[in-house]
């Protein structure tokens, strides 16, 4: 069983589950209604979109290398996108997702990569261990 059908895996899905759809959705109407404003923000907004997609279902299907890359890129991006938003508030025309280290998410997405990282050494560890303790097969 994966780790994310109980517990907090999968309360850390649903969470993903829930910025995938809002950010793409955001993202989608952004790029479609107004694409002329801001287009480097709403391409941002719409590759964090992607991004969580990406995590969401590497999460909820086990796939640890892919939840890895997803989760260790949205670190950065909202690192990278955070510093550069509270330097220059201006420089891409219009909040993102990861403007401001997330502030207009409540710091959602700027905590959210970190408790998925810590979550994957976690299980990693937990796997790992309980492997070492399985009787080998002769």
């Amino acid at each position: 069983m994966a780790e994310t059908q109980a517990g907090f895996g999968r309360v850390l899905v649903a969470i993903y589950a829930v910025f995938a759809i809002s950010a793409t959705a955001r993202s989608l109407y952004q790029l479609l209604s107004k694409f002329d404003v801001a287009p480097v923000a709403y391409g941002l907004s719409a590759l964090s979109g992607v991004v969580y997609i990406v995590a969401t279902w590497a999460l909820a299907t086990d796939r640890r290398p892919m939840a890895w890359i997803a989760v260790g890129f949205e670190a950065a991006g909202v690192l990278i996108i955070g510093l550069v938003t509270m330097v220059n508030p201006d420089l891409l025309g219009d909040e993102t997702v990861w403007s401001r280290f997330g502030a207009g998410y409540g710091y959602v997405p700027l905590v959210l990569p970190f408790l998925g990282l810590a979550w994957l050494v976690k299980t990693g560890r937990t796997r790992a261990s309980a492997s070492l303790n399985e009787p080998e097969a002769i």
